[in-house]
């Protein structure tokens, strides 16, 4: 199994959630989070003064997925969640090493 872990833009979590259900993926948690990498922030004017945003609203998602899945579903999210500026977000891939579904104590993929 692999956990995949995307950090995107606010407004494409609706397209990113939309591709994955296509996918068959059921299930994914997300976060409003802030950061930075390359995008650094940027200038805003409030009530005439200028202030510096250094952190910048951003989701994450994690999604647990078995292992035949992980090309399709990078894929999927890159498209989904790419417009082509700056600041569109990375994805990283993990191993997972045992799921348990709590409720019926299922294991691993049957736990997904």
């Amino acid at each position: 199994m692999k956990k995949v872990e995307a950090v995107i833009k606010p407004h494409k979590i609706e397209d990113v959630r939309s591709v994955l259900a296509n996918l068959g993926i059921m299930g994914l948690t997300a976060w409003e989070v802030r950061g930075f990498g390359r995008q650094k922030g940027h200038q805003e004017l409030y009530r005439g003064s200028e202030y510096q945003v250094n952190f910048m609203p951003k989701v994450r998602l994690e999604i647990v997925i078995a292992d035949d899945q992980e090309d399709e579903v990078v894929k999927a999210i890159t498209e989904a969640a790419q417009t082509g500026t700056i600041g569109d977000g990375k994805i990283f891939v993990f191993p997972v090493e045992k799921a348990v579904r709590i409720r019926t104590g299922e294991l691993n993929e049957e736990a997904l």
